[in-house]
């Protein structure tokens, strides 16, 4: 059952028509995605036990969630699949569903996945919709500046709304691109 649904799901998602295939998208923009989100990426089957753990240490100090831990993949399936609620029963979900499409669907796929679902704030789903309202431009042509915005847009849409918080947009935006560098990402 689940296969089916997700055969559905992925079909669904490909027929937006601000649908971005991978090699559309800038490599600026991807390692932006991996510094920030999940810079050991192409080296796990879908779940990092070593952020799962630095998440559960982080979450059991504050006495709440709050960090996640999550990889693409895992963010995928709760993007397409599950609700934005942090529970733990979410994160067992997403920890036994992510090798699964792991093994369904290559990186640069679930890569693609990630870039298309992710929320940006006024409406926009994916990062050609948000690259077109932010910056009127399609994605394949965003600047590194650009493309680490709509990263830290994404990490909170309201927060980092360029427009309502231009000073914590451009934090996070410095914020990404300094993540960038320590991973060593492209900025070009």
């Amino acid at each position: 059952m689940y296969k089916r649904q997700l055969k559905d799901k992925v079909s669904e998602i490909r027929s937006k028509e601000s649908y971005t295939v991978f090699s559309d998208l800038p490599e600026t923009y991807t390692d932006a995605v991996l510094s920030v989100e999940d810079h050991r990426f192409y080296g796990h089957i879908g779940i990092d036990p070593i952020a799962i753990t630095r998440a559960m240490v982080n979450d059991v100090k504050a006495g709440r969630f709050v960090e996640g831990g999550s990889t693409i993949t895992q963010q995928v399936i709760k993007n397409t699949y599950l609700t934005q609620e942090r529970t733990f029963t979410r994160k067992i979900v997403e920890i036994l569903l992510a090798p699964e499409l792991e093994k369904k669907y290559s990186k640069a796929d679930i890569m693609e996945f990630y870039c298309n679902t992710n929320f940006y704030g006024h409406r926009c789903y994916g990062v050609e919709a948000a690259s077109l309202y932010y910056f009127g431009k399609h994605a394949e042509d965003l600047a590194p500046e650009e493309a680490a915005v709509l990263i830290g847009i994404s990490n909170s849409p309201s927060a980092y709304d360029p427009v309502s918080h231009p000073d914590a947009s451009k934090n996070k935006r410095d914020d990404v691109l300094k993540s960038m560098n320590e991973v060593g990402l492209s900025l070009i």
